[in-house]
């Protein structure tokens, strides 16, 4: 699986994107984002674009009432792909 880290920076995504030898997708990290978060209205975690069975996608890990929740978004036609979630969060 090859990703590109693409953190919470506003705009960061973009900048990504064009850079050299990244990929060219639809998409861009904002507007995935926008979809993500209308599947699972919680808080962003993590975020990438990363190339998983061939295709680009974006993943957000959104945490939702301690739960963890996995979101795919298709970089090129924005078709979720992905909603899973995980075992609730652990607080110590």
């Amino acid at each position: 699986m090859l990703a590109l880290f693409l953190g919470g920076t506003p705009g960061f995504a973009d900048a990504a994107l064009a850079a050299p030898g990244a990929p060219h997708v639809k998409l861009s990290m904002d507007q995935a984002r926008t979809m993500a978060l209308n599947v699972v209205p919680g808080s962003i975690i993590h975020s990438e674009l990363e190339k998983e069975n061939g295709a680009w996608r974006f993943s957000f890990d959104i945490e939702l009432n301690g739960e963890m929740h996995e979101v795919g978004i298709d970089a090129d036609s924005g078709q979720i792909v992905e909603n899973s979630s995980a075992s609730p969060l652990k607080h110590d």
